[in-house]
């Protein structure tokens, strides 16, 4: 289920809480692990952010160029996760040594975003959410996108490029040729 458009509409709609997903794909890292990660605040002590369940760790993270524009060429986001403490590059050494080259290329990334109301109970003092009733349906349309290719990885940052799944290799639309036979109509247009 979505957010109801009338939450949205609201005065006070409420913040609205991004999250983060890397799933890693057995086939090109060798693993099938799951990161989760938010780059806010939360008001416990650790940091997580729970939602659906799933808790998602307090670490720095900025994503920009999800925009959507007119011109036709789809968004290939980048996504810059800190490396302070070398998380990132531990992860990618792990990667590399079933997968050698492999720079978490082909990893599935979600962003998923939704509204403070609608996080878990567990995430507030006293385990109520002062701001709603949790709801793990309660949420924006999903952007899916696949990291295409490392662009920097230093001691402070790694950075990456994403593409859509309709850029992957030998992905093609439409996944069939429309022809007089299934639109009656076109033909006028066909000549």
């Amino acid at each position: 289920m979505g957010i109801p458009t009338s939450e949205l509409q609201a005065i006070a709609p409420g913040a609205i809480i991004e999250l983060f997903v890397i799933e890693l794909n057995t086939t090109l890292h060798g693993t099938n692990t799951i990161y989760r990660f938010h780059n806010g605040a939360n008001l416990n002590a650790n940091g997580e952010v729970v939602w659906a369940g799933n808790s998602y760790l307090r670490f720095p993270i900025e994503c920009t160029g999800f925009e959507f524009g007119s011109t036709g060429t789809l968004p290939r986001p980048k996504i810059s996760i800190s490396n302070i403490l070398g998380t990132i590059t531990t992860i990618m050494l792990d990667v590399n040594k079933t997968t050698v080259g492999n720079d978490l290329n082909g990893a599935k990334f979600i962003r998923i975003r939704t509204l403070a109301r609608y996080l878990d109970a567990v995430n507030f003092t006293g385990g109520t959410n002062p701001f709603g009733t949790p709801d793990p349906t309660a949420e924006f349309p999903q952007e899916i996108y696949f990291l295409d290719r490392k662009v920097t990885e230093t001691r402070d940052i790694v950075t990456w490029e994403a593409q859509s799944a309709l850029d992957l290799i030998n992905v093609k639309l439409p996944k069939r040729i429309a022809t007089r036979d299934i639109f009656p109509g076109i033909g006028a247009f066909l000549g």
